[in-house]
């Protein structure tokens, strides 16, 4: 390890994230990001490494994308800033009008964040009001984010390391379990359910047929909303705009971040249908978010949706998808080490023998140059998220990498 990057991880432990540096430390991982250019990261000592974690989408377009760059660029030489929240703005009207327009039903408004975890409060906030309930629905290790509602559902455990708990407020349910949500429903007093589309930190399990379609039927009945979070499936990664029209649905709310800033500047929201946005015209001032909405985050983000909503760009992803399918399939067939492969176009998780199977997956990647985050609540699921312009030449050279890798963790 060379002196300066010594001096990073050190400073780091020190002040930031302590717990987490030894955590990577375990496994063997000391990476720290310098240079980053498309596809790729480089560690401080030089190592290139392909980027298929992605940081949960927020690098769906690539790192330093250049129209997203040039974006930023003409942001900053605009004679705009940050803004101010309570006055109107050209920008966030126009972002909002296009995140509406690209949803699927009947969405009618926008409520804007500065990232995930807020944009989920604000469709926990919006789906109590409209309803007049408090509680939520959510999936055991479900993933919503960290903040005070956004972190009071999902996974229990992570709920009540901040005495975020309260079997007042959430009730959680096993995936694909339609019995146990319609269990859960039936008591009428749910305001919404929240679901990943396909749940990134359990693994990528995928909604069997017809399940998210009788959660969204049964939460009609029940007179509760259904909350698609699309943080980390949005966006074109699945070969449509959001993952959840895959599956025939239209959900009240729509929750997306991530990916939105373009990777490089923060952006997220709320996407709400007229129930679910109707506290907007009784009280404007009952939600505020200083940086949510930014004009220059929306410079950005207008040109984030230009490009994933272009037809080429879908047309790219599901042929690049088919492609990676295959080749992961063939993979599979050579290798027993290879459990199971769980892919809805470029979202992608690859299930290893053996509780921790994905954690040394993760290590013998990043030896061989590839970097894959192992699931946080699933350790023999490694997400595997390559970026939307994913060529035949990268897939090939990924296979060849994942390839190496499991073959030394077989052996």
């Amino acid at each position: 390890m060379n002196a300066s990057k010594d001096k990073v991880i050190e400073k780091n432990k020190r002040y930031v994230c302590p717990d987490k540096i030894r955590i990577f430390n375990q496994i063997g991982i000391d990476l720290v990001i310098g240079k980053r250019e498309g596809p790729y990261i480089y560690d401080l000592d030089g190592k290139k490494l392909i980027d298929v974690h992605i940081n949960g989408g927020t690098y769906n377009l690539g790192h330093r994308h250049p129209e997203i760059l040039e974006a930023l660029k003409e942001g900053l030489e605009m004679s705009v800033d940050i803004g101010n929240h309570h006055f109107p703005s050209p920008l966030r009207g126009e972002v909002a009008e296009m995140l509406v327009t690209l949803s699927p039903g009947e969405m009618k408004y926008c409520v804007f964040a500065s990232g995930g975890s807020e944009a989920v409060d604000i469709a926990i906030k919006s789906a109590r009001h409209a309803t007049r309930r408090k509680k939520i629905i959510s999936i055991d290790n479900g993933y919503h984010g960290r903040t005070g509602l956004s972190g009071a559902v999902g996974n229990a455990k992570s709920a009540a390391f901040f005495l975020s708990d309260s079997p007042d407020c959430s009730v959680t349910v096993p995936f694909n379990d339609i019995s146990a949500m319609k269990n859960a429903l039936a008591e009428k007093d749910i305001a919404a359910v929240i679901l990943e589309t396909i749940p990134a930190t359990l693994g990528f399990p995928l909604p069997e047929s017809g399940y998210l379609a009788e959660v969204k039927s049964i939460c009609e009945q029940s007179g509760s909303l259904f909350i698609a979070d699309e943080v980390q499936t949005g966006l074109s990664r699945s070969g449509k705009i959001w993952a959840i029209e895959h599956f025939g649905v239209a959900p009240d709310i729509i929750v997306t971040a991530k990916g939105l800033s373009g990777g490089m500047y923060p952006m997220a929201a709320a996407i709400l249908n007229e129930k679910a946005g109707s506290w907007l015209l009784e009280d404007g001032f009952a939600h505020v978010s200083t940086f949510g909405g930014s004009e220059i985050g929306c410079h950005v983000a207008k040109k984030v949706l230009e490009i994933v909503s272009r037809q080429e760009t879908l047309d790219h992803v599901n042929n690049i998808s088919k492609y990676l399918a295959a080749s992961l399939q063939t993979l599979r067939e050579k290798h027993s080490h290879l459990v199971e492969v769980r892919q809805c176009g470029l979202i992608a998780g690859l299930k290893f023998e053996g509780e921790i199977g994905a954690v040394m997956m993760s290590k013998a990647l990043y030896d061989n140059g590839v970097w894959a985050m192992f699931s946080g609540y699933d350790l023999s699921v490694l997400q595997f998220k390559p970026y939307l312009f994913t060529d035949k030449a990268l897939v090939d050279e990924l296979m060849e990498k994942l390839e190496k890798s499991i073959v030394q963790c077989a052996s």
